[in-house]
């Protein structure tokens, strides 16, 4: 039997792929299971595989392309004493996903990260492992000029076209509480 695992691995700006935050059911992932894929130096990638982590090696669509050592990596909200820290941090502060806006991850630009994962040994039918869970992640997005310069401006546009904006179709024909008046 294999020596329990107890310490955690961290990561920086390799590469994530896969991602799959907001758990949509794909062709290899079934409904509500959040993961994501992170590159793992091939320095380690041996080592952690020795101890029983998932260690799998990407498909090269060229033949000039050296396969990459990957973690598929967990994201479970449902224990409330493990839940993952997750920050995004862009050039106005950072914000903290919780599961309600974890989807966001699925499409934003990466400028670079630093996450730790924590392990979960599994014994079953006398088959071990060590399963990858987030336990924290920072992302910094990357942002382009046009979204940098506009931001903060205020969004005047419910001024324009009139109403409150409480509804998808706004009129102008309610208060502000978004109660209509006749």
């Amino acid at each position: 039997m294999k020596k329990r695992v107890e310490s955690t691995i961290t990561v920086e700006n390799t590469r994530i792929f896969s991602r799959n935050f907001s758990g949509k059911k794909g062709e290899y992932n079934p409904a509500g299971s959040r993961n994501f894929c992170v590159v793992i130096d091939d320095k380690i990638a041996s080592t952690l595989k020795e101890d029983g982590w998932n260690i799998r090696y990407t498909k090269p669509r060229y033949e000039d392309v050296t396969p990459e050592a990957f973690l598929q990596v967990a994201v479970s909200f449902t224990n409330p004493r493990k839940m993952p820290k997750i920050f995004l941090i862009s050039s106005r502060g950072k914000s903290m996903i919780n599961e309600d806006n974890a989807h966001i991850l699925d499409w934003v630009e990466i400028k670079e990260f630093k996450l730790i994962i924590r392990p979960y040994n599994w014994d079953v039918r006398g088959e071990t492992g060590v399963k990858a869970y987030l336990k924290s992640l920072a992302i910094h997005i990357e942002e382009d000029e046009i979204e940098k310069e506009y931001y903060d401006l205020p969004d005047s546009a419910h001024d324009v076209i009139g109403g409150c904006g409480a509804c998808d179709a706004c009129d102008g024909s309610c208060d502000q509480d978004g109660d209509r008046t006749l």
